[in-house]
């Protein structure tokens, strides 16, 4: 029989609500910012009692408390994994346990905000969900649990966000990873992962990352960029829009290339709108973030191995299998390796209209890295044979590049005319030329190098009226 007198903590989560302490010491009052003074105190009836330092403090506290309890509780009854609807319907339960309880000192809206911030805590991204909702901030890094930094219009600032410890910060990871059937912990302590919303999300754990948990989230915004936007934003001319809805049309195999960041992904997306809705398309992402408009599409997802070392899934793997899914067009959403190889068989097989998108600094080193790439296949082809390869299966490479003031353009678009020697030969078809700085934004001009592409020649040929009046040089 139990003692009467034991004093462990009860299994039961109304015991443990019941006999929680929720009361605020008065030594251990600390210091709070400014801004979540201000939006405690908004959340706050004006005739709330006490001071709003000491209101938001308190609010704090239970809010810590009473999450710590739920997760003990959601861990017990192995709740962590659930789905979401789930997770949603047993917090709601438990702030209302804990309401009923507890004479807890919060008024009305502090109530409400209570459920909300839990049902954050535990189904969404914690602390950062502030900076989540801002759709200016287009990168959030967590260096550590007390160190984060947004990019807002191209500049990197540090803000005032701060996780509980880096416990807080690894349970956020896992979550994240979770939602996507992806694992982190010490024995795989890196994971590219994407939130509900598509935004890329890469986290590392120590001893990866010496210094503490490290989280990575790019995002791509409340809803996507479409070509107009993009145009509208100075990523592009007119000119260069309607050549790239007509090649894409014309089914004609584009590679983008650019930096880290500079917006592959999201172009990528843009072009893709001009393809009919009546084609079947598969797309092959490490990353599912790719939202296209068609009604036809298959998206395939690579997958890591286990813990085990089992179960890898690559990108080569579901670029051959797509071969075998009657596609239309296959877009591969990066390629990093060995599937380089597939991916040109295939663009040379009959799958015209194929997109990808590889890490470079300008066309020509788009081209280079493509063959090293299909070198990584494991085949020892000639260089010769695998620049033939190239120039017969790609035929333009729109290159992106981030400015110096934050903006991305379209900096080349080249076309691929073929070989000289051993030599894959590239003409471009539109520029930017900068001018100079007005202000904090770069001055330039898209311009078209007075060059019409063997491509439209093609189309034409075709009987796909590609208008001329796209290249002739402005005057």
């Amino acid at each position: 029989m139990n003692d009467p007198s034991d004093n462990r903590t009860p299994r039961d989560p109304r015991q443990m609500l019941s006999r929680a302490s929720l009361a605020l010491p008065r030594d251990h009052v600390r210091a709070v910012s400014k801004r979540t003074t201000s939006s405690s105190a908004m959340a706050a009836p004006k005739a709330a009692s006490g001071p709003p330092r000491s209101a938001a403090v308190s609010y704090l506290r239970i809010k810590s408390d009473l999450h710590q309890q739920l997760l003990t509780d959601l861990d017990r009854r192995n709740l962590i994994s659930a789905g979401e609807d789930q997770l949603a319907e047993v917090v709601e339960d438990f702030v209302d346990q804990a309401l009923e309880l507890q004479d807890l000192p919060l008024n009305d809206g502090e109530r409400r905000q209570l459920v909300d911030d839990l049902l954050e805590e535990t189904l969404g991204v914690g602390p950062l969900a502030p900076l989540l909702a801002d759709p200016a901030v287009t990168d959030v890094l967590v260096n550590g649990p007390y160190q984060v930094y947004i990019e807002r219009f191209g500049h990197l600032e540090k803000t005032d966000v701060r996780f509980r410890d880096t416990e807080h910060l690894v349970r956020i990871i896992q979550r994240i990873a979770a939602r996507v059937g992806r694992r982190i912990d010490e024995a795989s302590p890196m994971v590219d992962a994407r939130l509900p919303d598509g935004s890329r999300v890469n986290a590392t754990l120590p001893p990866v990352t010496i210094d503490g948990p490290t989280l990575s989230i790019r995002r791509f915004g409340r809803r996507r960029l479409r070509r107009d936007d993009l145009m509208n934003l100075g990523m592009f001319s007119p000119a260069m829009r309607q050549l790239m809805a007509w090649v894409v049309r014309g089914r004609k195999n584009i590679l983008i290339s650019g930096g880290t960041g500079s917006g592959k992904s999201t172009f990528l997306g843009a072009a893709a709108e001009a393809i009919p809705d009546r084609e079947r398309i598969v797309t092959v992402e490490d990353a599912a973030e790719l939202i296209l408009d068609q009604q036809h599409v298959v998206r395939m997802e690579t997958r890591p191995p286990n813990i085990e070392g089992l179960g890898r899934i690559a990108a080569r793997d579901l670029v051959i299998n797509a071969l075998r899914m009657r596609p239309d067009r296959i877009i591969v959403g990066e390629v990093r390796g060995g599937e380089a190889l597939d991916m040109l068989q295939a663009m040379n097989t009959g799958h015209d209209g194929s997109l990808t998108t590889i890490h470079a600094n300008s066309p020509r080193d788009a081209l280079a890295r493509l063959e090293t790439m299909v070198l990584m296949a494991g085949l020892e082809l000639p260089s010769r044979a695998i620049r033939e390869q190239i120039v017969s299966a790609i035929q333009l490479v729109i290159h992106i590049r981030r400015y110096e003031d934050g903006v991305r353009r379209v900096q080349t678009i080249a076309e691929i005319t073929g070989m000289e020697g051993d030599t894959p030969q590239l003409q471009d078809i539109f520029v930017f030329r900068s001018r100079g700085r007005q202000g904090k934004r770069l001055a330039g001009d898209f311009v078209a190098t007075g060059i019409v592409p063997r491509v439209v020649e093609q189309m034409r040929a075709e009987n796909i009226e590609v208008p001329l009046h796209l290249f002739h040089v402005a005057q």
